[in-house]
C-alpha cells in the first residue's frame, strides 16, 4: 500500500511497483510549501472528482492515477473500503490534491500537520 513521508522539502508518495503499474505514474513528489489543506475522506468514491486522464479504474476495488479537472489535476489512488487521506495543494503545485489510500492515515495526517500553514488551521 503507498505510503507518504516527507523527505526534506517534499512530501513524497511511495508506491508499490504494482500501484506505479495501476497509476501509470512513478512516485510523487509535490513540495512541502504547496500544502494547503489536509483531511480524512472516509468514503473511499468520495475522494473521486473529476474525469480519468491516465490510470485504472476497476469499479468497486481500486481507482489509480491522474484526473483531470477544470482547475487542474488531482493525483488519486484510492481503494474501495477505506479511508483517503486529503492532500490539498496550492496552484503552483503540480496537482490540486493528492487522494491517497494508506495504511494509517490518521498517523499520516499528524505526521504532515506541523507542515500546514498555521493561517490554514481551525
Amino acid at each position: 500500500m503507498a505510503r507518504v513521508v516527507v523527505e526534506g522539502t517534499d512530501i513524497v508518495v511511495h508506491l508499490s511497483w504494482r500501484e506505479k503499474a495501476l497509476a501509470r505514474h512513478r512516485n510523487v513528489r509535490v513540495p512541502v510549501s504547496a500544502l494547503r489543506q489536509l483531511y480524512i475522506e472516509p468514503d473511499w468514491w468520495r475522494a473521486l472528482r473529476g474525469e480519468r486522464d491516465r490510470g485504472t479504474c476497476i469499479p468497486g476495488q481500486v481507482c489509480a492515477g491522474v484526473r483531470h479537472l477544470r482547475e487542474g489535476q488531482d493525483f488519486t489512488l484510492v481503494r474501495a473500503g477505506t479511508p483517503v487521506l486529503c492532500v490539498e495543494l496550492r496552484r503552483s503545485a503540480p496537482f490540486s490534491r493528492l487522494a491517497i489510500s494508506v495504511p494509517d492515515p490518521e498517523k499520516a495526517m499528524l505526521t504532515l500537520l506541523p507542515l500546514v500553514p498555521r493561517d490554514r488551521l481551525g
